[in-house]
């Protein structure tokens, strides 16, 4: 399987938060992701850039 491509264990343990975290934000579709047999697969690049965007957002809050 291509390392871009991880399960909700292996996006908990990049982000250092609980599986169920990842669980919740998948279901109110704040982090983009498809089942496949049966199991959430979230794409690396994603999330990257999700953290990316979020963070800038962030920074352009505490600039004005």
């Amino acid at each position: 399987m291509d390392s871009n491509i991880m399960d909700i264990k292996g996006v908990a343990d990049y982000l250092k938060i609980k599986e169920q975290t990842v669980y919740r934000l998948v279901q109110n579709k704040k982090l983009p992701a498809i089942k496949i047999g049966g199991s959430w697969k979230v794409k690396k690049d994603h999330i990257d850039q999700m953290f990316d965007q979020v963070l800038n957002e962030k920074i352009n809050q505490l600039s004005s």
